[in-house]
């Protein structure tokens, strides 16, 4: 099993959960507003004035046979507005109750 978190603009939440859903990915914790700058390119979200905009943050249980798509998905996203930011990251989990 694998934790997937993904970290995405607001505007991408519709397209994320659409991502799950099509993979049959139904557990998930969602954070609202989330502040952050990514490590690269793109805008930050801090939520104020000159910096408006927020993220949102996923984190995911799924099995390992589902992550290289849910990955495909996310890139997809993220290539269809590369300026608003999505990233996902993935670890090992060890147990689940």
């Amino acid at each position: 099993m694998k934790g997937v978190f993904i970290a995405f603009d607001q505007a991408h939440k519709d397209a994320v959960i659409n991502a799950l859903d099509h993979l049959n990915c139904r557990g998930f914790s969602m954070i609202e507003q989330m502040q952050g700058r990514g490590s690269k390119t793109g805008e930050p979200h801090y939520g104020s004035h000159a910096w408006a905009s927020m993220n949102s943050g996923i984190i995911t249980m799924v099995d390992d046979s589902i992550v290289t798509r849910l990955l495909e998905e996310i890139k997809k996203i993220d290539q269809n507005a590369e300026m608003l930011g999505i990233r996902a990251f993935v670890w090992n989990i060890e147990q689940a109750y």
